[in-house]
């Protein structure tokens, strides 16, 4: 009996059964010659046979499972759409109207094909392991160790994320509810509660059950923020507390962990075990897990963990809440297909005071691929705070992260004046014609959004109005006319785009090609022919690389050299309108401004419509200015084109011809295609990865330099100390405008460069070893694994050929090592 199918009877839940086919001798070649007559004794109870003969037949075909399996997993998933179109990578064009679709039989099939996806990939995964190991039983030669490696590269996936923007009572909740077909996992509906943490939902993988993984603040983290809401209610000793929002704030937040006796209990007996013997996870630095049976259920057990509550500490009693003392919440959910690569994430605002959930907060919004931002329709364009949300996070998810789809959506679409003065039959019409309204107002307030519009593009922003309430009940609208399908449609492409399981079955491919091939004899004088060509071809390909690069890197100097300039000049200006600002007082500012000092320049202040302070950005203000056009040029979110104008993209070995002239070393070059499209795409994965921190390098290069200005600062104590820490800070600019800029010029350049440097030198050394070891090498122990090739063929070709007839249907490519592969 080998791993295979050792792995096939785990897959299968028939691993009681492993003993017996292990006496037998059945290896993967029996298995899939068994009759009859032999699986009845192998598997003599009717129940598992049955069981092992449909997945073994499903094994053997490679087809799609049966119509009642289709229907049993399509059960999970609610999905109407209405009419859409695709453009370039699966964009979908959602703001048209028309005729709806079969969703429904779209979802059908979709789930049919990822069933049958299951299998696949089980099964290679399952072929690929058994290679591995039979690898390691041999001599470990390089060639050996070489292919040990890139099978254990084989194991990679990226979760695409969806941010979730909107204020308390938007219908944040209830939407994510609605999308992901689970009523009650997110609680809502709470008029004086609101979501306080990051909350990610994505798919529970591992088992069919309900789970939520919470990861608290450090100790450490908890006791800074004692200490700084000790020196809030300390300046707020015998003054107006009603309007203070940073003093409720504080009340609330010890309110919540420590109860009604919270003024009773010294800052020093504050950090005692003994008020968090609930969650000693909190004091050991561990995750807490929740499991739950349904969704109800765990909801129920996340509320003090998530949500505040504004009554808490005006002397009513209350329960014991820690969400003070969290983090982030991921909550996990069982067989939901809209959650297979997709994670999405219920987001605060403005990020947060504390250092590590703000740091957190940065990533996950640097992080999202496509960002929601939820408001009622009734003053969705005249809100401010979804704009503000926005402008707020615009360069966060723009140049500084890879945000390429920007949703508004405005919920409650339902709610319409005098409802019950109309017919039934008249209301989609007038919600539709009220819906048409709020889209164009919309739009045309985001066209009036320079700042936005300098990160993202009109294609890229959608708006949608939908309605949760109608969407479950359906008393007045269709499905479709909630434009909840139309969300539903975009998160199952996004999924699709994923295409894990032609890319693994790809690499595992020119894996197995490359084994093959290392084992044919008589060849060698091919071989070298080929790697003359591939090493001239290399060559040529580089030096098409480095030309873009190289302009980019001219045309952000320029850019930079004005900015510096600009900078010079209108740094103490800028500094002055954050250091007197209007309709301010001095006793309310000397507290925002110590904020300020004692958080390395910036403050997020506690009420949603107070703007963000951030004196590190207003200084870099002008350098970012300058670059943003350019910026954006060179590192594109939206479009296929890719950064430095698409120059990685258009790299190719061009292997495909090479095929077609030397048939000999097919089997190489099969596996040195697979390897080139790898290798493109890590590099341009770590692209989108460093160019954020290469746009955020401006402003984080200002900050290191005011640092020491601010610590002068937050030590000022008694009188006048408004008018010192003013007089601190400009003076540091003041002295250092003439290198501060110039520095921050420099990093950025410095980290340009050696981008450039990366991109060439990971091209050039990881085709030359994989050129190298494929022709160069020959290793004749090596062996034979023919059969788990085929097998690996057959699979990829019918994946490859299902893939290819989606992608014509809708106009997009698959994403990853696995587009190139053409047979």
């Amino acid at each position: 009996m080998d791993e295979f199918v050792r792995g096939k009877l785990t897959d299968w839940g028939l691993s009681e059964w492993i003993p017996k086919f292990e006496d037998e001798g059945i290896d993967m070649e029996c298995l899939y010659e068994l009759d009859d007559e032999e699986i009845c004794s192998l598997i003599p109870n009717i129940g598992p046979r049955k069981k092992f003969n449909k997945r073994l037949k499903l094994l053997k075909e490679g087809q799609n499972p049966t119509n009642q399996e289709t229907a049993d997993v399509s059960a999970h998933v609610l999905l109407s759409t209405s009419d859409t179109s695709v453009r370039g990578k699966r964009q979908l064009d959602l703001q048209g109207e028309g005729g709806v679709p079969p969703a429904r039989k779209r979802q059908r099939e979709k789930n049919a094909e990822s069933f049958s996806d299951e299998i696949i990939l089980s099964d290679v995964k399952n072929i690929m392991r058994c290679v591995h190991q039979r690898l390691q039983n041999e001599d470990n030669t390089k060639l050996n160790a070489f292919l040990k490696t890139k099978i254990s590269d084989l194991e990679t996936d990226k979760r695409e994320l969806v941010g979730v923007f909107g204020k308390t009572g938007a219908g944040k909740s209830s939407l994510i509810n609605a999308i992901i077909g689970e009523k009650n996992l997110l609680p809502s509906g709470s008029v004086s509660a609101c979501t306080t943490v990051m909350i990610k939902v994505e798919a529970n993988m591992h088992n069919p059950k309900y789970e939520a993984e919470i990861e608290f603040i450090t100790k450490e983290e908890w006791r800074d923020e004692l200490w700084s809401m000790y020196h809030i209610l300390q300046d707020n000793a015998g003054q107006q507390k009603e309007n203070d929002d940073d003093y409720r704030d504080t009340v609330e937040k010890l309110a919540a962990v420590y109860g009604e006796e919270w003024k009773n209990i010294s800052l020093e007996n504050r950090m005692d075990n003994k008020y968090f013997k609930d969650i000693p996870e909190f004091l050991q630095s561990k995750r807490k897990i929740l499991t739950c049976e349904s969704a109800e259920e765990l909801s129920a057990r996340l509320v003090k963990y998530t949500r505040s509550d504004s009554k808490v500490g005006d002397g009513e009693k209350v329960t014991r809440q820690y969400w003070p003392l969290v983090k982030c919440v991921t909550v996990r959910v069982p067989n939901n297909d809209f959650l297979q690569h997709v994670t999405l994430v219920d987001l605060p605002g403005s990020g947060d005071r504390n250092k590590s959930r703000d740091k957190m907060w940065k990533g996950i919004v640097g992080s999202c691929s496509t960002v929601w931002i939820v408001t009622d329709i009734n003053r969705a364009a005249a809100e401010k705070e979804p704009w503000e949300i926005l402008e707020n996070a615009s360069s966060l998810m723009g140049n500084g992260g890879e945000c390429q789809h920007i949703h508004f959506i405005c919920t409650k679409s339902d709610l319409i004046e005098d409802w019950d003065d109309h017919l039934a039959g008249a209301v989609p019409a007038l919600v539709f014609k009220r819906n048409m309204e709020a889209k164009k107002t919309v739009i045309r307030e985001f066209s009036q959004q320079r700042n936005i519009k300098k990160h993202f593009s009109e294609n890229c922003f959608k708006v949608f109005t939908v309605s949760s309430k109608e969407f479950l009940k359906g008393k007045h609208l269709k499905p479709e006319e909630t434009e909840i399908p139309q969300l539903q449609e975009f998160l199952q492409d996004l999924n699709d785009c994923h295409s894990e399981t032609l890319n693994y079955v790809s690499g595992a491919y020119g894996i197995l090609s490359l084994i093959q091939g290392a084992r044919c004899r008589g060849v060698a004088n091919k071989k070298a022919a080929v790697c003359t060509e591939l090493e001239e071809t290399l060559r040529r390909e580089l030096d098409k690389v480095k030309k873009p690069m190289e302009e980019a890197y001219e045309a952000f100097e320029k850019c930079l050299d004005k900015g510096v300039k600009e900078s010079k000049s209108s740094c103490e200006g800028n500094l002055k309108s954050i250091l007197y600002p209007g309709g301010t007082s001095g006793r309310g500012f000397h507290r925002i401004l110590r904020c300020v000092v004692e958080n390395n320049g910036a403050y997020k202040p506690k009420r949603k419509e107070g703007k963000e302070i951030n004196i590190n950005m207003k200084l870099s203000s002008c350098l970012t200015d300058n670059i943003d056009e350019e910026f954006r040029k060179t590192f594109p979110n939206e479009g296929k084109c890719g950064p430095f104008s698409g120059v990685i993209s258009m790299f190719s070995l061009d292997t495909e011809w090479l095929i077609q002239k030397y048939k000999d070393v097919e089997l190489q070059l099969i596996f040195l295609k697979t390897e080139e499209e790898k290798i493109k795409t890590k590099v341009n994965k770590t692209i989108r990865d460093r160019k954020k921190i290469i746009y955020s390098s401006l402003t984080g290069t200002i900050k290191a330099n005011m640092q020491a200005c601010y610590e002068r600062a937050a030590e000022f104590r008694g009188p006048d100390t408004l008018n010192n820490m003013r007089d601190a800070i400009k003076k540091h600019v003041h002295d250092s405008k003439n290198v501060m800029f110039q520095v921050a010029k420099d990093v950025m350049l410095t980290q340009l460069k050696d981008l450039k440097m990366y991109i060439l030198e990971e091209l050039e050394k990881s085709l030359k070893e994989s050129i190298e070891l494929s022709l160069k090498t020959d290793d004749y122990s090596i062996p034979d694994f023919s059969a788990e090739l085929n097998m690996v063929k057959r699979y990829r070709d019918e994946r490859q050929t299902s893939q290819g007839e989606e992608m014509s249907l809708t106009g997009a490519d698959p994403r990853g090592p696995a587009a190139a592969l053409s047979p």
